[in-house]
């Protein structure tokens, strides 16, 4: 596989897309839904994710955190495949390419975007950079419910409607659940090799058997929300009723999670990830249909 593909992990990629689709979506039926906005909005988002994964490559091998020993998928800068600095260019290339797609959607959404967007440039740099890395602090999780959730979803409708719905908090947390599991998985796999570079990240924090009950709470919770939504009149009931065929992938991720360590929960990354596309899409299509 070419080194570059590797780099961007394009499994990770439907975190970033999900929540753009149902902010997007949810707006829709509104007279000044533009279409323009919602791609800007789809791609800056694609490539603050990317950009956060060459920082994640660049910044653990610059930190001694990736080594021979790591057994998750190969990280190009620590195995060689790519020079550091050519993965480092990379990010800050992908991350001058989001501002100046963001600036777009600055323009058309004002003050409230444009403190986002700077919100997202520091946690994109500062998950695995910085003086204070989120990622090696326990915050990994948190910080992909806040940006991957909250932000996307919210601040996409935002910029579609110019003001919040209690809809659209509630998708941002249901969707940001589903993505901070995408990250649990991730260091549940790494709790050994974390533990020996000094990577306190939150399954290090609470070990393995406490991570996998976190994770079902993670991917079963969205469901809860989206229900109690539906229940409170704040959200319609078909798209609740089609987002919810993906509880049936997300009991098996979860009966998987549990009986699986290490190396063998690599596939689940990728199909934690398809959890949140798939919730991600059936919801909105749901909401066109509804239409």
């Amino acid at each position: 596989m070419n080194p570059w593909i590797l780099a961007i992990r394009p499994r990770t990629l439907p975190a970033a897309a999900g929540p753009l689709l149902i902010g997007n979506f949810l707006a829709l039926p509104l007279d000044r839904f533009s279409m323009p906005v919602a791609i800007a909005s789809m791609v800056c988002a694609l490539l603050l994710q990317i950009a956060v994964n060459l920082a994640n490559d660049y910044f653990d091998y610059r930190n001694g955190i990736d080594t021979a020993e790591r057994v998750g998928p190969t990280r190009v800068t620590q195995s060689g495949m790519i020079k550091p600095e050519n993965v480092r260019n990379a990010m800050t290339f992908c991350l001058l390419l989001s501002l100046v797609v963001g600036s777009f959607l600055i323009w058309h959404g004002g003050w409230p975007i444009a403190i986002l967007a700077a919100a997202s440039m520091l946690g994109a740099l500062g998950y695995s950079g910085g003086p204070y890395p989120l990622a090696s602090h326990g915050l990994g999780e948190l910080a992909a419910f806040v940006f991957f959730g909250l932000v996307a979803v919210v601040g996409s409708y935002y910029l579609q409607a110019g003001t919040t719905t209690t809809a659209s908090w509630l998708l941002g947390s249901a969707v940001g659940l589903l993505n901070a599991a995408i990250m649990l998985v991730n260091n549940t796999r790494d709790i050994r090799t974390d533990t020996q570079a000094g990577k306190k990240t939150l399954a290090v924090r609470i070990g393995e058997a406490q991570a996998k009950v976190m994770y079902q709470a993670l991917v079963y919770l969205p469901f809860g929300l989206i229900i109690a939504g539906f229940l409170l009149g704040q959200l319609p009931g078909f798209p609740v009723l089609l987002a919810g065929l993906s509880l049936i992938m997300a009991r098996k991720l979860s009966s998987d999670f549990a009986q699986h360590s290490g190396a063998s929960l690599n596939p689940l990354l990728g199909r934690t990830a398809k959890l949140t596309m798939m919730f991600s899409a059936l919801f909105s299509v749901g909401l066109v249909v509804g239409v």
